[in-house]
């Protein structure tokens, strides 16, 4: 009423009162009554603000990429951010110029500015995976940049989303990877079957190994039951000969008990012997008597022999 307004300001608010040029009243969070004819207002947010950011910078192999991300600021110092810029506002709280937005759109440049002397320096393949890094260095020269100790700014936070080639180069990357990919995959493959070739050539080799472990064994079997047969062979040769040389010895034995049984009557006459075991056998006399006129046959000048005497003997032998 009467040119007279209301002025209530948030806690996140820096406000500045002005009359004639002249600072009346400042602070965070202000209410007051002002003369609106008289009186300029100022009100810089000290809240947090969140810049979203794309631009398309060249990486040092000449090849374009488009850098996405955010970032988070704050108004420190809002005196002289309002000295460098108008913060004015209106009575129903608008702002009288566009010096707010452009506040964030210095930020921006900062940051491509900075984010281009990164870029330039990698080629695409390591720019393309160097967000970390990119990060790193371009929030130390922002926290460092003229830009913001002279408008009084603080940044709080910087984060790149995304770092994209272009659509051809994209495309050509991924068929490179995926043909690396596929090549790794036929590699793996092989390694999986020269694997198995050389498991199978190990499993075959230990049953070669096997059999011939066990054909080494069968043929000590039979070396130790040929060994056990040429000992019984020797055992039975061994029998043998010493039952050769006993049952020598037996006949020598008995040779010799014959010889002394046969030694008496070798010394003896044969007429004795003969007259000894005759027991009085008249034809056996007479034949002694034969044999004795046949070995002395030279002494006897006429020997006269009757038919009856042979006949006789004839007939009592055939009786």
């Amino acid at each position: 009423m009467f040119g007279v307004r209301y002025m209530k300001a948030t806690p996140t608010t820096y406000v500045m009162h002005y009359k004639e040029g002249r600072i009346v009243r400042s602070g965070v969070g202000l209410s007051f009554f002002y003369f609106a004819p008289t009186s300029s207002l100022v009100a810089v947010s000290l809240a947090s603000r969140d810049v979203p950011f794309a631009f398309n910078e060249t990486t040092g192999d000449f090849q374009s990429v488009t850098i996405q991300g955010q970032l988070t600021f704050r108004v420190v110092d809002a005196p002289r951010v309002a000295g460098t810029l108008d913060f004015s506002i209106r009575p129903d709280g608008s702002y009288l110029s566009d010096d707010p937005a452009q506040l964030q759109q210095r930020l921006v440049h900062a940051t491509q500015i900075l984010a281009r002397a990164v870029a330039q320096r990698m080629p695409l393949r390591e720019a393309l995976v160097s967000s970390d890094a990119l990060v790193r260095e371009v929030l130390a020269g922002l926290r460092a940049h003229e830009v913001v100790t002279m408008l009084g700014l603080e940044i709080l936070a910087l984060s790149v989303l995304s770092i994209r080639p272009t659509p051809d180069m994209a495309r050509a990357l991924e068929a490179e990877a995926r043909e690396g990919l596929q090549r790794r995959a036929d590699e793996a493959i092989y390694a999986r079957r020269n694997a198995a070739v050389e498991q199978e050539r190990t499993i075959k080799e230990s049953e070669l190994a096997t059999e011939l472990a066990i054909e080494a064994k069968k043929r000590q079997i039979r070396e130790a039951q040929m060994a056990a047969e040429i000992a019984v062979e020797e055992q039975r040769s061994e029998l043998m000969d010493r039952r050769v040389a006993n049952d020598r010895k037996e006949a020598d034995g008995r040779a010799y008990s014959l010889e002394a049984t046969l030694k008496p009557l070798r010394e003896t006459d044969w007429r004795t012997l003969t007259a000894v075991s005759s027991q009085n056998d008249s034809r056996l006399h007479i034949a002694l008597a034969f044999r004795e006129l046949a070995e002395n046959a030279q002494k006897i000048g006429e020997l006269s022999i009757s038919p009856e005497l042979l006949d006789s003997l004839v007939n009592r032998s055939e009786k």
